[in-house]
């Protein structure tokens, strides 16, 4: 069978798939094939012969492939996610429309609105679920419950020689300064370029939250269950305040099963992207939403809260309340008093030359309350600790020097790639001594204390114990007693 035939035949099981999983009308049929057969550079043939099917990211990759040794398009990745995104796009209603069958579903429910949005955005390979597959995921034991440990690999990397191609041609390209990032609304169809991800096949659902248009989509690389963010309609930077919270607390009004939270709005303890707000949000269990209490108190100006610390890794004042305005109240009188307080005998200064005490917030919403939980954070630099104080610390660098965001103070580690090699050649040099691993990990494999355990089981675990040693080391408060100074000026 010739390239072109074989070509025609995963168009017409690609279409066969998303027509079934999007519930689409078998009358499009036709039009979808004139559509996508124009796109891939084909005269439409009149051939309905369809395969056995497989995934549409598979379908969509072998289409790609042969499009490629066809010439009709060139081996460069940005150019092959264009394309892919493109094919995608012609499934998929144009944004009104999705917004009105989303919030026809959330009459239903909010969990039909959401199971919606979900389906909406895999089948579009929107979300790369596929690619996601390939990150390495696992849950570890610890003193803090059950953390969950995450390689990342599904971000997929270039070759040095389509590098050297993309510098080429991106110089040719005039500087763009459309959509300003990555957030911005105008993403939304923007077909993509050089260096910047194809998003003809992303869509956004509008909300309202404190009166203003933010706006809910998926992530394109999941860490977690419908690993979902929901940005500022402006290009703003992040800000934590009062606003902050009221738009939290009425986020899981409205999505009572979906947690969310934001990054702090510092660097070092924010997030990658301080330029434009937004949350992330997900129908997930971290390890931190069952960490028991460890001290409860109570602030008889919010008589109708409850406030306790957790036994956790980082700093937090968990809220409880089925009181709207009083939780939101509660929190900002706290994130107030955090902003200005010092206790120089554990390094925490809230202010030189800028502030330096944030908080990274929480909310979800649970048997009727409101739960926000507030972990404090700061991040001032000195000579000894030049990327923070309360940030991980150098002897960690090794296993991770990246901020600790949102998702892995809730418990959850994201790990670099090139952890995967390292960990596979730690554990083939503990079966074989003679068996090299990367010297970086020389002294944190000489901790290992193995006996009659199963090697692979042990590292993994161990792995998971440096990771909560690296959320100890963002903790503002390594002891009780040091909290409770904080809990006097409150």
């Amino acid at each position: 069978m010739g390239r072109i035939m074989s070509l025609e035949i995963k168009i017409n099981t690609l279409i066969h798939e998303v027509m079934t999983k999007l519930s689409l009308n078998e009358r499009d049929f036709i039009y979808y094939k004139n559509k996508v057969s124009y796109l891939c550079g084909l005269e439409p043939a009149d051939n309905n012969t369809t395969e056995l099917s497989k995934s549409i990211p598979e379908l969509l990759d072998d289409i790609i492939t042969l499009l490629v040794a066809e010439q009709k398009i060139e081996d460069i990745f940005d150019f092959k996610e264009i394309l892919s995104a493109q094919i995608m796009d012609t499934f998929i209603s144009v944004p009104s429309v999705i917004e009105t069958q989303f919030y026809q579903q959330y009459n239903r429910s909010p969990i039909a609105a959401t199971d919606y949005f979900f389906n909406l955005s895999t089948v579009s390979n929107y979300i790369q679920s596929e690619r996601i597959k390939n990150n390495i995921h696992y849950k570890t034991p610890t003193a803090y419950g059950d953390l969950d440990i995450t390689i990342n690999l599904s971000k997929p990397e270039k070759d040095p020689e389509e590098i050297k191609k993309l510098k080429k041609l991106e110089a040719a390209q005039h500087s763009k300064h459309y959509p300003k990032c990555m957030l911005c609304v105008e993403n939304e169809g923007y077909a993509g370029r050089i260096n910047y991800p194809a998003r003809s096949n992303h869509r956004i659902v509008e909300l309202n939250l404190n009166q203003e248009p933010w706006y809910f989509q998926y992530s394109p690389y999941a860490y977690y269950n419908e690993h979902a963010i929901i940005l500022n309609k402006e290009h703003s930077p992040m800000i934590i305040n009062k606003n902050t919270f009221i738009r939290l607390i009425e986020f899981v009004e409205q999505f009572p099963h979906y947690f969310i939270g934001s990054n702090a709005d510092l660097p070092i303890v924010g997030g990658s992207m301080l330029t434009h707000d937004h949350y992330q949000a997900g129908r997930y269990k971290f390890a931190m939403d069952d960490a028991p209490s460890i001290y409860d108190f109570h602030l008889p100006q919010f008589a109708d809260v409850s406030f306790d610390i957790l036994k956790w890794p980082l700093s937090v004042i968990r809220l409880t309340s089925n009181n709207k305005e009083e939780i939101i109240a509660a929190a900002t009188h706290i994130l107030t008093q955090w902003q200005q307080y010092t206790d120089e005998s554990i390094g925490l200064i809230a202010e030189t030359d800028q502030p330096h005490n944030t908080i990274t917030p929480i909310a979800r919403f649970k048997d009727g309350n409101y739960e926000l939980d507030l972990v404090l954070r700061n991040n001032r630099t000195t000579e000894q600790y030049p990327l923070g104080i309360f940030h991980p610390h150098q002897k960690h660098h090794h296993i991770k020097k990246e901020n600790i965001g949102l998702i892995e103070v809730m418990g959850l580690a994201v790990l670099p790639a090139r952890l995967k090699q390292d960990i596979q050649d730690i554990k083939a040099h503990l079966k074989n001594n003679a068996l090299p691993y990367n010297p970086i990990h020389q002294e944190w494999v000489s901790t290992f204390d193995i006996s009659d355990e199963d090697i692979d089981q042990y590292v993994d675990r161990a792995l998971g114990h440096k990771f909560a040693e690296i959320l100890q080391d963002a903790g503002v408060f390594k002891h009780l007693d040091e909290f409770k100074r904080f809990l006097l000026q409150l």
